[in-house]
């Protein structure tokens, strides 16, 4: 069993060939490819964690669409001073498929 931990907008994800996996907005190469930074590769019982050693692997993706999250809304409120606030947010989103973990 071969997967990978890449660094991805900020977070980490468990990874493998064939997953599809939701990140923050990531923009693709001209053929809709992207390349994820591996932070850790388990190939069956061998685990690489140097950043030597993980210079060498490339964990590629391929782009199946960009899409927006769920609504949050933030709410803020001062008790007794009339003072209220509402805002809302949609985060920017990618869906990928991993294609590649060499």
């Amino acid at each position: 069993m071969v997967y990978a931990v890449v660094r991805a907008g900020g977070r980490q994800e468990k990874v493998e060939v064939g997953s599809i996996v939701v990140l923050d907005r990531i923009a693709a190469d001209e053929n809709g490819n992207i390349e994820l930074a591996p932070v850790l590769l388990v190939d069956g019982d061998k685990v690489t964690h140097a950043a030597s050693d993980l210079a060498n692997v490339t964990v590629t993706a391929e782009v199946l669409g960009n899409e927006r999250g769920k609504k949050i809304v933030i709410q803020k409120f001062k008790n007794k001073t009339g003072y209220k606030k509402r805002q809302g947010h949609r985060q920017e989103l990618t869906r990928v498929k991993i294609t590649g973990i060499k």
